[in-house]
């Protein structure tokens, strides 16, 4: 009954074209999966390295030199 309605041959109609859009994407290969990964990988990791550093940069400054508490 969904088929001969309106709204079901235009969701009929979408999820045709919907497939043949997917056929059109040229999907990346298992070497270039695994080179994306690790370049995100590697970034994240630099990342949280930079940041580490940056924080206990000002956690140094702020409690140390301006505000004297760990002494």
């Amino acid at each position: 009954m969904g088929w001969t309605t309106a709204p079901g041959k235009e969701f009929f109609l979408f999820a045709q074209e919907a497939v043949v859009e997917t056929k059109k994407v040229v999907w990346p290969t298992r070497k270039e999966s695994f080179q994306t990964t690790g370049a995100v990988f590697a970034f994240v990791v630099a990342m949280a390295v930079f940041l580490w550093i940056t924080d206990k940069g000002l956690e140094y400054v702020i409690y140390d030199l301006l505000l004297g508490v760990r002494k």
